[in-house]
């Protein structure tokens, strides 16, 4: 019994995994299929189940996402898609699987870094660098709040840093990406009217996800949306947290607040997105492009960093960009 993380191309095992994407697609000629993605907490692999294969029914009708299955089948590795698990037996895992070394534990994907560390560098960036009092009170307010959601939920359900602990190693990246950028404008733009306003691009970085710890429920094999999270989305839900502490704080400045929920309802840039407005002041603009480069830069990296074993010049197109990503020249 293998671990899916340690099968090699030509590699035929049985091997226990977590379902964690069923994606249903057609052919050119109108034949469904579907791409399903297993994995444990090292690997993640696809397996194409088509239409006039062996499971592709009992796939339509039984294989749930989120839960664990005993495979039997073989690695292979194409120069255009990279490892495809070819699937010849699965069923789900039962009680007597622990016997042969199941355990739920082997599957939860979790940050590299320690997050409780990292929740410590976040509440450090609000104390140090926000110089207005009450914009200080307002962040620290809500990190204390949400101090467990925080600590411990992924940033996301799929795409970026999508494992437990993931948000705030995103968020203290961000936070951290847009205290550098601040400084670098506000010492080149001094004679810029209004002046960029550090203080609210590091609490609009510290901030600018916060609805997410009401829109996901995280779980240790992944984040599913709440009800509240798939009506409303972490935007609108952003929004309304930071409006409801602000307005616990006596006298909060009203234009300070108003360019606080603009980078929240503008970080995603564009309505496909998920952002109603494009960013309109400095600090969002700056906040929007510290967000954009940490998700993508993580979405390259953990390409390359899944696809680290495998002789090919480009990784496949599996990830969130959908891109091939260059390894580097055939030796």
């Amino acid at each position: 019994m293998l671990k899916l993380s340690q099968a090699k191309p030509g590699d035929e095992f049985e091997c226990f995994a977590l379902l964690m994407g069923r994606d249903l697609g057609k052919t050119q000629k109108d034949k469904p299929f579907y791409r399903v993605t297993f994995r444990d907490s090292h690997r993640a692999v696809q397996s194409m189940i088509w239409h006039d294969g062996g499971h592709f029914r009992d796939c339509d009708q039984n294989w749930q996402t989120g839960r664990f299955y005993r495979l039997q089948g073989a690695m292979e590795e194409s120069h255009r898609y990279g490892l495809q698990l070819l699937i010849k037996s699965i069923r789900q895992v039962t009680e007597e699987d622990r016997e042969l070394g199941f355990r739920e534990d082997d599957f939860v994907v979790t940050s590299r870094l320690d997050p409780k560390k990292l929740y410590r560098e976040l509440f450090e960036l609000a104390s140090t660098h926000i110089s207005d009092e009450k914009v200080k009170e307002l962040v620290l307010n809500i990190l204390t709040a949400y101090q467990e959601e925080i600590s411990t939920f992924p940033a996301a359900r799929r795409n970026h840093h999508a494992y437990l602990g993931g948000y705030v190693e995103h968020v203290v990246s961000v936070t951290n990406n847009s205290l550098l950028l601040a400084k670098k404008y506000s010492s080149q733009f001094p004679d810029m009217q209004p002046p960029l306003d550090v203080d609210l691009v590091i609490a609009g970085a510290i901030l600018h996800d916060i609805g997410k710890v009401i829109e996901l429920d995280g779980t240790p094999v992944g984040a599913e949306y709440t009800v509240r999270g798939r009506l409303l989305g972490h935007i609108l839900l952003g929004r309304d947290m930071l409006r409801e502490h602000a307005h616990q704080i006596e006298d909060f400045d009203e234009e300070k607040l108003l360019r606080l929920e603009h980078i929240i309802v503008s970080h995603q840039n564009i309505p496909e997105w998920g952002s109603p407005v494009s960013p309109h002041t400095p600090e969002a603009l700056l906040v929007y492009y510290a967000d954009d480069i940490d998700a993508k830069f993580q979405m390259m990296a953990m390409a390359l960093v899944n696809h680290a074993e495998e002789s090919a010049e480009f990784t496949p197109r599996d990830n969130p960009l959908r891109r091939h990503i260059f390894k580097g020249l055939s030796k």
